[in-house]
């Protein structure tokens, strides 16, 4: 704001919401929009988690790393509360709590070699679990910034997902049995199509464009387990990143 007036883009912002102006521009009713962003959040955090997927553990280890990083995040804002939990901070603990158990207790026979597969019943249960944990207890923001590895593996995914780029039926890693590796898998195409997705610009395929293939043409092929162990090490660290964001950039 300049003064008792909106600034250009405030003025633009406040024909779809509701600029506080006592707030000086700082705080924005967004009204029915709120109910759009809550439900597209839960949509957003059901596929999230099972586009992500393909290999053993995948799918369980990032719902159990997002669920102890939501689990940390409000025992930290009850110790800076000193020690006093509102009602937010309990509702959350109390159904993260039980959800990090059950995903214990599934990785143990999800992680590499899998004898138990999630499916896509898991999936859903834990994106809609985490949904409805950020929007009831007020920290929808916050997920998602928990959310960024799905969030750039969606991103990452849109010209195949909508049809820009060729989309096979399954885009997961390609597994190579004779060396027991992973590599990334490909499409095929022409030489002078999609040059600016191509490893080499005249080759004659593309790879598919998920986290797990870019995570595979940077480090070369890895085995399931070690590719399953960096992707969810870049989990973790994304969770760091999503704190330090939180606590340091936004509060200051």
């Amino acid at each position: 704001m300049s003064g008792d007036k909106l600034t250009v883009i405030g003025s633009i912002v406040d024909v779809f919401a509701v600029v506080d102006k006592k707030a000086l521009g700082t705080v924005i009713e967004l009204g029915y929009w709120f109910k759009v962003f809550m439900g597209l959040q839960a949509v957003f955090c059901t596929n999230a988690i099972n586009i992500l997927a393909g290999i053993n553990g995948l799918e369980c280890g990032q719902s159990y790393v997002i669920a102890a990083s939501i689990l940390f995040f409000k025992v930290y804002e009850i110790w800076r509360n000193d020690g006093v939990a509102g009602d937010n901070e309990l509702f959350a603990i109390v159904l993260i709590l039980p959800f990090i158990g059950t995903s214990l207790g599934l990785l143990r026979y999800n992680w590499y070699p899998s004898t138990v597969f999630v499916g896509d019943t898991f999936c859903y249960f834990a994106g809609m679990t985490f949904a409805v944990v950020g929007i009831h207890s007020h920290f929808s923001k916050t997920l998602l910034l928990l959310f960024i590895p799905q969030i750039f593996n969606f991103v990452y995914s849109v010209p195949q997902l909508f049809k820009l780029v060729p989309c096979p039926r399954h885009r997961l890693p390609q597994f190579n049995p004779e060396q027991n590796v992973q590599t990334f898998s490909r499409f095929p195409c022409k030489s002078t199509e999609y040059r600016w997705l191509k490893v080499h610009k005249d080759d004659e395929f593309c790879p598919n464009m998920t986290l797990l293939c870019a995570i595979l043409r940077v480090t070369g092929p890895l085995h399931e387990k070690t590719l399953c162990i960096v992707t969810l090490g870049l989990q973790l660290a994304c969770s760091a990143l999503a704190f330090y964001v939180r606590y340091f950039l936004l509060e200051n």
